[in-house]
């Protein structure tokens, strides 16, 4: 852990003796009564914690001192068409350790259906591995994270406009329209790469790894998209949406 993050309702209490975090800190880092550690509050700001005291069974009191806003957002929104559920937790994890605002899991024509019904939701997983993505990069904030049934549903429900933004620290609220960019290997209009440098958000949509339907193509193009390659290999989900972020991250001038 890079960042040893607790939720606001965590405040004023002892970490218990089995938390991955009690023993990170006692076990990983051998912190002991009077060291600090690197800390935040999920969706707040980080900071320094110390550890007060280790109680006789084996909890951890703490304290904080924060005072640092985490690091920016990427403008990034990614929408990736349901993955095998073990690699949804990768993916998950990956885009929130990028820092993207927002992720979007959508059905499509030639995705497996039976994707859909990952238990990852209800578990608290999906959350999970979002956090876990966030602390390797020492930052406080989550992706905002939605499902749609379909691509033609997430085309008409427009969530990357402002007023249906539902992650209230997303760069979408600008009124800066993004641009609408569906990585496509087999009938693109040209190729990510040579894009120009930009200076407004981004929507990245990404099919599954059997790519798009010539139906989901033409909704794509009617709904303003440009589709743009990544190279001539089909890649897998984890892999697309990984380099989909890096070359938008080098277009957008965040990598120096």
């Amino acid at each position: 852990m890079n960042l040893i993050l607790f939720d606001s309702h965590e405040l004023g209490k002892a970490l218990p003796r089995r938390d991955e975090r009690t023993i990170h800190l006692l076990k990983v880092l051998h912190k002991k009564a009077g060291d600090s550690f690197e800390a935040g509050i999920l969706g707040g700001q980080r900071g320094n914690g110390m550890i007060e005291k280790v109680n006789f069974d084996g909890s951890v009191v703490f304290s904080l001192q924060l005072g640092e806003d985490p690091p920016p957002r990427l403008p990034i929104r990614l929408a990736v068409g349901f993955p095998r559920p073990i690699q949804l937790r990768r993916v998950l994890r990956d885009l929130s350790n990028f820092g993207v605002t927002d992720i979007d899991l959508m059905g499509t024509d030639l995705g497996e259906k039976s994707y859909r019904d990952t238990k990852l939701f209800d578990s608290g997983g999906a959350r999970a591995a979002m956090i876990e993505g966030a602390i390797q990069a020492r930052d406080t904030n989550i992706p905002g994270l939605a499902q749609y049934a379909s691509l033609e549903n997430w085309l008409e429900e427009h969530p990357w406009d402002a007023k249906n933004t539902a992650n209230t620290g997303s760069f979408f609220e600008r009124r800066k329209s993004p641009l609408l960019i569906a990585a496509d290997n087999v009938r693109p209009e040209g190729a990510m790469t040579r894009m120009n440098p930009l200076s407004r958000p981004v929507v990245i949509a990404i099919g599954s790894e059997r790519g798009w339907s010539d139906k989901e193509r033409d909704m794509l193009e009617h709904s303003g998209f440009s589709r743009l390659s990544m190279g001539d290999r089909a890649l897998r989900t984890e892999t697309a949406c990984i380099t989909a972020v890096v070359l938008f991250m080098e277009k957008i001038g965040v990598l120096g």
